[in-house]
């Protein structure tokens, strides 16, 4: 690895099977760190720079080291531990992986491929806007929403490599008069209102203190909670209590997770949507399945099924496995060998097989002129029996187009 001379590297020892950044940092957990292109120093892993806390982070990892620098304070004492609490190391990932992967063959299949998923322990407050922003979007416009929201309402950080960073906004700043209207101006239509009526109540019950106890409630009661908040329903409570409360068995079920599902409850498929009791089914069922940190478990399967990230699958070249729901409600696995060798194989001969085939005319069927001249006289009496049901207009002339109007979505 090729380090500049701007600034010092600190590591502590982690494993790749303990902590993937690649994965975890954007599998929609987070929406503020991104992937860096650095100008001023070079190095041959990926970087990632993010704001926590109001200081501005670089991590990037090797296959045995987290290393880090925070650019904003470079000369803190505490940043190892603030960054061990937050990526939350102490807790064992690769014992759980093979915890769950006992109890279940799809999550041991999948966990091969994406080893390292491990839940952040975000600032509630962050987590709690972020997420209000979520509903009906993707993670790439949410991540934009968010970082406006900093720009306009936050506090500048630091100016690092001619960009500058801000700090997540306070509760008095997004409560303000005025904030729905500008929100709404940036493109974050109807989740405004939310946003601004949701900081006002929060302030109403106490501020951050409010949220920072959710840590301290059962499951149920700190989820009965948080459905008070404009803008927040079931997912979005699942999410907020799994990622900065604490709550490790929230299992959030949004479309991804209701499809998921449908592998292990296959009377799922009757369903279109997820109603109210669906939810709850998909939720006790994952929780009786991977115990008190299935919220974890089903980041995992979560990562595995989004678009952006399925290209660090590793490519299984011995097989694919086959997964089948016996009448006893057990999940069986079979691995079918060299599946993808033979249907290789198949589309190679089909090929051949097309190339071989003869050319053939297009037009191979010829009419005799006896054929010809007997539909004449077929057509030629068919029309002295049509009547015109309209009569030509004088000076007419085509139907001029209509411009189509485009419209910006």
């Amino acid at each position: 690895m090729k380090l500049g001379n701007v600034f010092k590297w600190r590591t502590f020892l982690c494993a790749k099977s303990s902590l993937r950044l690649d994965i975890t940092l954007k599998c929609g957990q987070s929406f503020r760190w991104k992937l860096h292109q650095p100008q001023s120093f070079s190095c041959s892993t990926p970087v990632y720079v993010g704001v926590l806390q109001k200081r501005l982070f670089l991590v990037t990892q090797d296959d045995s080291h987290i290393l880090y620098h925070c650019v904003s304070h470079p000369d803190s004492e505490d940043i190892e531990e603030y960054l061990k609490n937050y990526f939350q190391l102490k807790i064992d990932l690769p014992s759980l992986y093979s915890q769950w992967a006992k109890n279940d063959p799809i999550f041991d299949k999948i966990s091969r491929d994406y080893p390292g998923v491990r839940m952040l322990r975000q600032d509630p407050l962050e987590n709690v806007f972020s997420f209000i922003c979520s509903a009906n979007n993707n993670i790439a416009r949410i991540s934009g929403m968010v970082e406006k929201m900093c720009v306009e309402y936050g506090e500048l950080v630091t100016e690092f490599e001619s960009v500058k960073y801000y700090s997540f906004p306070s509760l008095e700043s997004l409560s303000k008069v005025g904030v729905e209207e500008k929100l709404r101006e940036l493109g974050f239509g109807y989740r405004a209102k939310y946003i601004q009526q949701s900081a006002a109540f929060i302030l109403a019950q106490g501020g951050e203190a409010w949220l920072h106890n959710h840590r301290d409630m059962q499951y149920k009661e700190a989820r009965q909670s948080l459905l008070q908040l404009a803008g927040v329903g079931p997912k979005v409570a699942d999410c907020v209590l799994l990622m900065s409360m604490d709550q490790t068995g929230a299992v959030p079920v949004d479309i991804h997770m209701f499809n998921i599902a449908k592998q292990y409850l296959p009377h799922l498929e009757q369903h279109k949507t997820v109603t109210d009791k669906v939810y709850l089914e998909i939720g006790n069922h994952f929780r009786s399945l991977y115990g008190d940190y299935a919220g974890w478990a089903h980041s995992v399967l979560f990562s595995a099924d989004l678009k952006h990230l399925r290209e660090l699958k590793t490519e299984d070249k011995t097989g694919i496995v086959k997964v089948k729901m016996e009448q006893n409600g057990k999940i069986k696995v079979e691995k079918e060998q060299n599946v993808k060798i033979k249907s290789e194989k198949k589309e190679k001969e089909k090929s051949d097989q097309v190339k071989s085939k003869p050319k053939v005319d297009k037009w191979t069927v010829r009419k005799t002129e006896k054929d010809i001249k007997t539909e004449k006289v077929e057509i030629t009496e068919f029309f002295k029996t049509v009547k015109p049901t309209t009569k030509k207009r004088k000076n007419s002339s085509m139907t001029p187009q209509v411009p189509i109007k485009m419209e910006k979505f």
